[in-house]
């Protein structure tokens, strides 16, 4: 029998059945809006801790934590009785657990990727969580750079048949998991900052295309709406957030 720390216990306790699952993370629509995404889109229901309760928990002892992180999101499985933290490694329990990941090891392999890939951007679009804020200048230094990231998703869906009206990012049917959080990533940067959309549109047009489509389904949309609702025009919030609205200012 595995260990899970004091405060696994305490939830099982306080919160039993509710949901599906407990998603710590702090409220902003960022790195959390990802297991967000996913858990909407697999019809699964879950509970928020709330930033008191996050900051409770990094206070603590390591050894009484659900499973050892530093920072959030970090997800309770209720039934399972599993937690886990770090954005991608979440989003792949959740693929693996709930059926969403593609067949074939080449296809996982490539949804993990670009979950990884957008995880990246968002630490590059925060300066790394805010150890520096944005200039006038770094930000014209990271165009370029912005731009070649959105040349990666575009190039990725091109190989894989995705046109302007149809397709998906790795192919198949349906949107999958790699779709889920590529509409996630860009639409909820787009949404607030209007340099970031016109970016998006003349750099990856097909791309652009694919997160309005994923982010008009009914699950997304209504995440979208709700996060509206919830958090307002925040994005990742504090100083970093302000730096970056400053210099994307018209």
């Amino acid at each position: 029998m595995r260990k899970r720390g004091r405060y696994w216990q305490m939830a099982k306790r306080e919160s039993p059945q509710m949901s599906d699952y407990e998603l710590y993370y702090w409220s902003v629509p960022f790195r959390g809006q990802f297991v967000r995404a996913v858990l909407a889109s697999a019809g699964k229901s879950w509970t928020e801790g709330g930033d008191a309760a996050i900051s409770k928990l990094m206070e603590g002892q390591v050894k009484r934590l659900p499973v050892p992180f530093m920072g959030p999101p970090m997800l309770l499985d209720r039934k399972a009785g599993f937690a886990i933290a770090q954005m991608p490694a979440i989003v792949l329990y959740l693929g693996e657990t709930l059926g969403l990941m593609p067949k074939g090891a080449q296809l996982r392999a490539m949804t993990m990727k670009i979950v990884n890939d957008a995880n990246d951007v968002i630490d590059e679009i925060t300066l790394d969580g805010g150890r520096e804020m944005w200039t006038k200048k770094r930000w014209r230094d990271f165009e370029p750079r912005l731009e070649k990231w959105l040349s990666l998703w575009e190039e990725t869906g091109r190989r894989y048949g995705l046109k302007a009206k149809t397709g998906f990012l790795l192919g198949g049917r349906k949107p999958g998991i790699a779709d889920i959080v590529t509409a996630t990533l860009w639409s909820t940067m787009a949404e607030r900052f209007d340099k970031i959309e016109a970016i998006l549109e003349h750099s990856a047009p097909m791309t652009a295309a694919l997160t309005q489509r994923v982010a008009k389904l009914p699950p997304l949309a209504k995440l979208a709406a709700k996060a509206r609702r919830d958090y307002g025009e925040a994005y990742c919030g504090g100083q970093i957030e302000a730096s970056l609205r400053k210099v994307l200012a018209r």
